[in-house]
């Protein structure tokens, strides 16, 4: 598998299962990840916005503020935030909501999760590569071609 992003974005995991998002954070260590901060609800995730993670691995199914809802809020604060709905449901609709209100991807807890994180990564690590390479040079050419 490729590398992961650059080792030194900062993730946030959020999650009401201590296992689970110490799991999450073990995982990601290992992989070298260095700035993993853990949350056990979404508000405390949301107060600590101001330390602009790159990525957010967000359950759905927490008590006060469900993950739609702190999904919502993230990205009003921040759009540019990856966020990465994890949830044990299989729900298709859930999925759906999660990725309209902007989620990047949608993981279901299970034996392969571990593996999806890893996958994810790659693919946010790509998109981050191809925007960065972007000419705004050649689409100002092509829309004057249009217009």
């Amino acid at each position: 598998m490729q590398t992961p992003m650059n080792k030194t974005e900062k993730l946030f995991i959020v999650d009401d299962d201590a296992l689970t998002a110490n799991l999450y954070a073990q995982h990601l260590k290992n992989l070298g990840y260095e700035d993993v901060q853990l949350f056990d609800n979404g508000q405390d995730c949301l107060n600590a916005l101001i330390e602009e993670p790159t990525i957010i691995l967000l359950d759905h199914q927490m008590e006060n503020l469900s993950g739609m809802e702190v999904l919502q809020k993230v990205k009003r604060f921040d759009p540019n935030i990856y966020v990465v709905f994890i949830s044990g449901q299989e729900d298709i609709a859930t999925a759906v909501d999660a990725l309209k209100y902007g989620a990047f991807d949608y993981i279901i807890k299970g034996q392969n999760d571990l593996k999806s994180i890893e996958e994810v990564l790659v693919k946010i690590k790509n998109v981050n590569e191809m925007l960065n390479r972007k000419d705004p040079g050649f689409f100002r050419k092509i829309i004057s071609l249009v217009v």
